[in-house]
């Protein structure tokens, strides 16, 4: 049964699947584009989470305390996004992807199925940032299917993680990471391979 604590903000016209709960002071499809949001099955959106109009969720999405999820992203089935990550518009995420708490994802980054970011990732996408042409510049990161990327690594605008890789904790990545590899350190370098 679907239901929602009697705080949260869910707009008129939200497409909200069956099963799903949204927790106390969500905001669903309120702010954002013209197309309503659509959430699919067994969701959960614990307290203070907010998703904007134009977001597309599949089954069982599941959002920790104060996640933002901003408009024209879209989202597979089975993902996870931990407590104050901030996903902002226009991303992909795959099937089984996890988002550990206080990640931050940029405009139109792409995750592939069953990426693993861990607490506290930042990916960036703006090479010269607080210029006037900064988001006609701007430099998507891509993220593979399967790549694990360690706590509070910085991932540089433009990098494509290879799929299988693994980026190890506190890593800045500044160049592409090949499929399998292991890289480490700042900036990254690669140490192996998985």
């Amino acid at each position: 049964m679907t239901s929602w604590h009697p705080t949260a903000i869910v707009a008129t016209d939200a497409l909200v699947g069956e099963s799903t709960q949204i927790g106390p002071y969500c905001v669903i499809g309120v702010d954002g584009d013209d197309v309503p949001v659509s959430i699919g099955e067994s969701a959960v959106t614990r307290s203070h989470s907010v998703v904007y109009r134009g977001v597309r969720a599949g089954n069982r999405l599941a959002l920790g305390h104060g996640a933002l999820v901003r408009e024209g992203t879209v989202l597979g089935d089975d993902v996870s996004i931990g407590s104050h990550s901030v996903v902002e518009h226009h991303v992909t995420i795959g099937n089984g992807v996890r988002l550990h708490s206080h990640c931050f994802v940029p405009e139109y980054t792409v995750l592939g199925d069953g990426a693993w970011l861990g607490p506290g990732v930042r990916i960036t996408n703006a090479r010269y940032p607080n210029r006037a042409d900064t988001k006609d510049k701007l430099e998507p990161v891509v993220i593979a299917d399967g790549a694990v990327i360690g706590a509070a690594a910085v991932i540089l605008p433009g990098v494509r993680i290879g799929e299988g890789a693994l980026v190890g904790a506190g890593a800045v990545v500044v160049h592409d990471v090949r499929e399998g590899a292991t890289v480490v350190g700042n900036p990254a370098t690669e140490v192996g391979a998985l």
